[in-house]
């Protein structure tokens, strides 16, 4: 398998840059890069970042030696060419699975990354996910309730998100050719009218977007270095 990582995000609701930002002692973006590194299913790893940091995480995967890091390229000014970019530069095959992932979600695990990668083994295309336990309602532009939302069948989506190559690789072709806007890999490949199983995640494996999250990222890796 192929893992295209993205990092070509700005970090502005961080108000700092977040996969810089150190998290138990390493970067964030090297805790996303090791959990593919540790991985036996991963073959290689392709970075996409601003052009102006390339050189920055290939250093970083100098320092945290992450020998599966072939390629660091630029991005786009949005996150579907930043992950076209990668596909390209995956020089996969036919029979080759990629694995998408967010360089902003550290506590993946390689564990998550195969239970993933499993199901698209199954399906041809899977994708992380935990389902929704908050109760959800919707509000009116002022802030008040108008109504409820049934949580049941609603699910939080993730990375990785893995795909059989030609499949990813044929639904972002459309994204392009359309000029649609995708905000991730299954709303790529729900375009095309197929169908996408969810892999169930049932630990923590949340996105650092806000500066909190890096202390509540940070008492889950100790958390797991003492279980």
């Amino acid at each position: 398998m192929i893992a295209v990582m993205v990092a070509a995000g700005g970090s502005r609701r961080m108000g700092f840059d977040k996969l810089s930002a150190d998290l138990a002692g390493k970067p964030v973006a090297a805790h996303s890069l090791l959990a593919f590194e540790v991985s036996a299913k991963v073959d290689r790893i392709v970075l996409v970042t601003r052009e102006e940091r390339i050189a920055e995480f290939e250093a970083m995967g100098r320092e945290f030696g992450v020998t599966k890091l072939a390629r660091v390229v630029a991005g786009g000014s949005e996150r579907h060419y930043s992950v076209w970019n990668g596909l390209q530069a995956a020089e996969a095959t036919v029979s080759d699975y990629v694995a998408v992932h967010d360089a902003a979600r550290p506590l993946v695990t390689p564990g998550v990354i195969e239970s993933c990668l499993a199901m698209a083994e199954r399906h041809g295309a899977a994708a992380c996910a935990a389902p929704v336990a908050d109760t959800l309602k919707k509000a009116d532009a002022a802030g008040a309730v108008i109504g409820s939302v049934d949580r049941a069948h609603l699910w939080a989506m993730q990375t990785p998100q893995i795909f059989l190559w030609p499949l990813l690789e044929r639904a972002y072709r459309q994204v392009l050719r359309t000029e649609t806007l995708v905000t991730d890999e299954v709303s790529a490949i729900q375009r095309l009218g197929l169908s996408v199983f969810l892999s169930p995640v049932d630990e923590p494996n949340f996105k650092i977007t806000v500066p909190r999250d890096l202390e509540l990222a940070r008492l889950v890796i100790e958390a797991r270095a003492t279980a």
